[in-house]
């Protein structure tokens, strides 16, 4: 997803509250770049959960995303190509006097690893958030948007909608997959991974993934009967009462363990020894990130395929 001349990260990530329904919304506003966050957005969504938290004009966050889909992906080539000055920036480390680490080195990629399991980065943000999050899932649902949704306590998605991460084609590791084996549940992940295949809205229903698929024109009128219930339900203590127990239930089942072992494989990934003809990270992006990811989409079966145009056309 190309950045280019990015936004800042108010603009790329706005945020509006209803004190009277004690509502939130979150809505990813970059329709052009199918709502990709850059770096910047990611520390600004992790900050508005962590106010949001704490606000007690809020008890219900509802997450969205502008145009035709929630996202799909942040930002890589801003990732990619940010200097070591960006990188410590996405760290919130401000010190000019700290170097850090060389690429050649194991904490280059791990101390970014590892810093996905902290919910300050903006990747697994949502499990410690202590009110009710609500995700409205429409058209792409992919990488960090479809972290977004794995973490949401209520998720309503469109007809149209398919989940999935492509890191699965290019990469192989997201920093989530734990949870998203608790959340999918062991064969219908694994089938994700191996298969790289984004899945439907109804298939991820089967999988109880999501709460309610409905059409795409009755999804705002969903969430917001769903956002309504939950604000009017028990008292905003009640809310931080339960959402504890859930998080210690999800930490029994190792959430947070579960993010810093794929942080540490997906610092090694760069180390995996490609095959004859593999479809790699590094070599897509010398070429051009979405010509490469196109073409390669065009190896695999019409449903197979990432992309939405290119799943309406013959193999």
């Amino acid at each position: 997803m190309p950045s280019g001349q990015a936004p800042p990260p108010e603009e790329i990530v706005r945020y509006e509250k209803d004190p009277e329904t004690k509502i939130a919304t979150i809505t990813f506003d970059r329709p052009d770049l199918l709502n990709a966050p850059t770096s910047a957005a990611r520390l600004r969504y992790a900050d508005l959960l962590r106010g949001a938290s704490v606000d007690d004009e809020v008890k219900v966050v509802v997450i969205r995303g502008a145009g035709d889909d929630l996202g799909s992906g942040a930002d890589l080539p801003d990732f990619m190509s940010g200097t070591d000055a960006d990188r410590l920036a996405e760290l919130r480390v401000e010190d000019s006097d700290v170097v850090h680490p060389p690429k050649e080195s194991f904490r280059h990629g791990a101390t970014m690893g590892a810093w996905y399991a902290n919910a300050a980065a903006g990747n697994r943000a949502l499990q410690e958030f202590k009110k009710i999050s609500i995700v409205e899932a429409k058209g792409y649902c992919y990488g960090w948007h479809f972290y977004q949704c794995a973490d949401a306590d209520i998720v309503i998605s469109s007809e149209e909608a398919l989940f999935g991460h492509p890191s699965f084609r290019y990469f192989g590791w997201g920093p989530r997959m734990w949870t998203w084996v608790l959340t999918m549940g062991l064969r219908p992940f694994q089938e994700m991974v191996f298969t790289g295949r984004p899945f439907t809205a109804q298939e991820m229903k089967d999988c109880n993934f999501l709460n309610r698929v409905v059409a795409r024109d009755q999804l705002e009128a969903e969430v917001e009967k769903y956002a309504l219930a939950c604000a009017r339900n028990r008292p905003t203590d009640s809310i931080f009462q339960q959402k504890m127990f859930f998080e210690v239930v999800k930490q029994f089942q190792g959430e947070y363990l579960g993010s810093l072992l794929s942080g540490v494989f997906e610092s090694l990934g760069g180390a995996a020894r490609p095959d004859a003809g593999s479809f790699m990270l590094g070599d897509a992006i010398d070429v051009g990130l979405a010509d490469a990811v196109n073409d390669n989409d065009a190896k695999f079966p019409p449903e197979f395929r990432l992309s939405k145009s290119r799943r309406e056309q013959p193999e």
